[in-house]
């Protein structure tokens, strides 16, 4: 029972339903004649917009039939009774025009969200459960529900060097962020194969980016860099490697104290002209232990530049509730994203990706 409380879906009916009623009041006790009528006009209006054709035409076949028997009822000419007819009737036209409109308007908007799920979805497929000694967890939070194609991206990949994973932030928008993207993470799937450390990995993905802005000028990215941390993790879990190229900084999630993992020396982001610096001197590699049971925890701009109502930016090293004991990745990326949406009371205005993985106990076992 919903008592007096009106679900959504009937306020649409009780607005219609009032309209009418006041306009048929009107009509029969007002002093004036016709001062009802723009009420009854205004029920297949409302229906038009907010219901369906089917009880939008319903509305409107009522509204009609009100109208007469109101002229009828108060003795008026078949002159006057033909118009005020005339005059609800097109208006009852021209709202089921509206509600068609409508209609086809949701079904391609629909179809639009489809089609860019589905784009995002193949640049940016869901990391493996597991890689090595690791399991990972991702989330990817759009800054509104309408856009779900954006510049954050991240990828995990078993490696003859260990797992390497990549985290990243193309500066653009849209269709061009999404060009960067798919540039930044087929050549990071690529050559995290090939590259015998992460500077060379980084040079190359550099090289990469700038031979695809080459091509195709500024469509790759209206801003023509994109940051990104490079990490990797030895077979065995003990060591944890870090190339930061311009990204806000990672963090050690362990023993329930987030650990900000700053990179020894600033570097540039990827696609800034680079390339004919050598990878020694391009990025130098930080490399911490990576106990057991602990996390690795790499984020987008969307969580260190989230604020409050006061303006302050949110840091995940002085979250209550990231201060404490992690088991697993998928716990972590929930608490993270519930606790940034809390700080923000829900006003995302940046994307908002989150790649973590944790150093299992136990050996992975086939």
């Amino acid at each position: 029972m919903n008592g007096l409380q009106p679900t959504p879906a009937k306020v649409p009916w009780i607005l219609a339903a009032l309209a009418l009623l006041a306009g048929v009041l009107l009509n029969l006790f007002a002093p004036e004649p016709y001062l009802g009528l723009p009420l009854l006009a205004a029920a297949p209006l409302v229906a038009g917009a907010t219901l369906t054709f089917r009880s939008a035409l319903a509305v409107v076949c009522v509204t009609c039939v009100a109208s007469v028997a109101l002229d009828l009822e108060r003795g008026r000419p078949a002159t006057p009774l033909l118009v005020d007819l005339a005059v609800v009737g097109l208006i009852g036209v021209l709202a089921l025009g509206v509600n068609r409109l409508i209609v086809r308007q949701g079904r391609d908007l629909a179809l639009a969200r489809d089609v860019a799920e589905a784009v995002q979805r193949a640049v940016l497929p869901d990391p493996p459960r597991e890689a090595g000694p690791l399991a990972v967890a991702a989330g990817y939070t759009a800054a509104q529900a309408e856009a779900r194609i954006g510049g954050d991206f991240y990828a995990v990949q078993e490696t003859p060097f260990g797992v390497r994973m990549i985290i990243g932030d193309v500066r653009g928008k849209g269709l061009k962020a999404v060009a960067a993207v798919s540039v930044a993470l087929g050549a990071f799937r690529q050559e995290a194969e090939y590259a015998p450390t992460l500077t060379a990995l980084g040079q190359r993905l550099d090289e990469a980016l700038a031979r695809a802005a080459a091509r195709s000028g500024p469509v790759i990215s209206s801003e023509g860099f994109t940051t990104a941390v490079l990490a990797e993790v030895s077979a065995d879990g003990e060591r944890l490697s870090l190339v930061n190229r311009g990204h806000p900084p990672p963090y050690l999630v362990h023993d329930a104290q987030p650990l900000r993992l700053d990179p020894t020396a600033p570097q540039l982001p990827l696609g800034v002209g680079l390339g004919d610096i050598t990878p020694e001197a391009a990025a130098p590699v930080d490399v911490v232990r990576l106990p057991r049971g602990a996390s690795l925890l790499l984020v987008t701009d969307g969580v260190t530049e989230a604020r409050d109502k006061r303006g302050t930016f949110y840091d995940p090293a002085s979250s209550a509730r990231l201060g404490r004991s992690f088991t697993d990745p998928e716990t972590l990326v929930d608490t993270l994203t519930k606790d940034v949406g809390h700080w923000t009371e829900g006003a995302h205005v940046d994307d908002m990706a989150i790649l973590a993985v944790t150093r299992r106990h136990a050996s992975h076992t086939a």
